[in-house]
């Protein structure tokens, strides 16, 4: 009798209707912090608000398309996990100023096409380091992503960086009320609405948010009904040695992000990510950010924010997370869509965005459960990696006076973790020790707990 090889949670596609939903909520979750990026860029270059609206739906269509790559792929592209991808934040700074100081759009878009290109080139390479990640490693990064991502949410809840009311209590009652929603159905509700709980949340929060003037709808009317971005469109690129070398320095940062989110939605969804895979999703990554440079956006990234989110809500399908892209290329090619998602209020976003950075943040401690912090050096590597990241994130001009290479390596509290993570994981539980020779510990001096973290990964390899 034959019999049918069981799908994997990863891999089986839900009804249209929770598609649908749960995409929808992937979309809300990650969209105030893709829309943030052109925001910053394109403010700080002075740029009139028809180029800023251009620069959105442009941002929110290369999103659309850089998710579905990600998760649905096409040969060695994509990670074919539920990885939703967006505009990374360490690229900000330098694309600033390298749009501030005479190169324009032109020379940004040309640094990033370069650094699109190094990421597709580098991604095999980043594969073979895979095995430098135990759950050592893994665990202290994920968690590391979801405490950096706290103070987003603390923002967003107390009314948004630069608000004028911001920390009204106003604005934290709404934050709080609407975390109370989402723990609500969460516990109280049936299975399929507990696991939109976050949209229900946010829908549930715009109700309120609205006869209390918290939200202005006045930018839908403004918004066009279709908007397409066309290659090129402030002009062909142009190539600035110093802005490619700083736009590389940005691959690299993006390039350990992104094996940190990616292992860590392995993790949550029980596909281990493999050397291969890791490679296919980072050159995913690479061909998303030379889209990125040709239709007049940003580099791109695997978003933390949606990590959360899956494992919060226990969705594994990947199809989910292509629905959401296919929402944001209709987003990016209707403006006046996105303006409605738009003028859903900070503090509404705020309230989901606690509970959900919290999950990544508890999944991390999740991971770290498995390893052995007896008699090894262990405890301290996850000390002193956590302590890194979070410096810049506590102390945000921490950095101030290093050079602007150095700022964007540190700056981000999650690949600076990370790469403090892999180095102290090298030096305590790899090289010789004095103590301890190798014969009498199988190989592994000062770690007694890395052997039987790294053999299962080594299996699978």
């Amino acid at each position: 009798m034959a019999t049918t090889t069981p799908v994997h949670p990863v891999d089986k596609v839900p009804p249209v209707r929770q598609l649908a939903a749960f995409g929808l909520q992937h979309v809300l979750a990650m969209y105030a912090g893709a829309v943030a990026v052109p925001l910053i860029v394109g403010g700080a270059m002075k740029l009139s608000p028809a180029d800023l609206a251009y620069l959105i739906t442009a941002d929110l269509l290369v999103c659309g398309i850089a998710t579905l790559i990600q998760c649905v792929g096409f040969w060695r592209f994509g990670v074919r996990l539920p990885i939703m991808q967006g505009c990374t934040f360490a690229a900000v700074s330098p694309m600033v100023l390298i749009g501030t100081t005479g190169g324009g759009l032109p020379a940004i878009y040309g640094s990033v096409i370069v650094a699109g290109l190094a990421i597709v080139l580098l991604a095999p390479v980043f594969g073979r380091l895979l095995r430098f990640f135990p759950p050592l490693v893994t665990g202290t990064v994920i968690l590391i992503i979801g405490v950096s991502l706290l103070p987003v949410a603390g923002n967003w809840a107390a009314g948004g960086v630069g608000a004028k009311d911001f920390g009204e209590p106003k604005n934290l009652a709404l934050a709080a009320f609407v975390l109370a929603v989402v723990l609500g159905v969460q516990r109280f509700a049936p299975a399929f609405l507990s696991r939109i709980a976050v949209l229900i949340g946010i829908a549930v929060g715009l109700a309120v948010a609205i006869p209390f003037g918290f939200t202005d709808f006045g930018g839908v009317g403004d918004a066009h009904w279709l908007g397409i971005s066309t290659p090129f469109h402030f002009g062909a690129p142009s190539f600035h040695a110093s802005a490619i070398v700083s736009m590389l320095v940005v691959a690299l940062v993006t390039m350990t992000e992104t094996t940190g989110d990616l292992i860590a939605v392995g993790e949550m969804t029980g596909r281990q990510v493999e050397p291969r895979s890791l490679a296919d999703g980072l050159r995913a990554d690479g061909l998303s950010t030379v889209l990125g440079g040709v239709f007049n956006t940003f580099p791109y990234t695997a978003y933390a924010q949606n990590v959360g989110l899956v494992g919060m809500t226990r969705v594994r399908s990947r199809w989910v997370v292509a629905t959401a892209g296919g929402i944001l290329v209709l987003l990016g090619l209707l403006p006046k869509l996105g303006a409605v998602v738009a003028a859903i209020p900070a503090p509404v976003l705020g309230g989901a965005g606690l509970v959900m950075f919290g999950t990544v943040a508890a999944s991390g401690l999740r991971t770290l459960a498995q390893v052995d912090f007896k008699d090894n050096h262990n405890l301290t590597v996850v000390a002193v990696s956590v302590a890194v990241g979070m410096l810049p994130v506590g102390v945000a001009t921490v950095y101030a006076k290093f050079p602007d290479w150095f700022q964007t390596v540190m700056n981000s509290g999650i690949s600076a973790g990370c790469l403090t993570a892999i180095l102290l994981n090298l030096l305590f539980n790899h090289l010789p020790s004095k103590a301890t020779s190798a014969a009498e510990t199988g190989g592994l001096p000062g770690g007694g707990g890395e052997q039987t973290v790294e053999q299962p990964r080594e299996e699978i390899v």
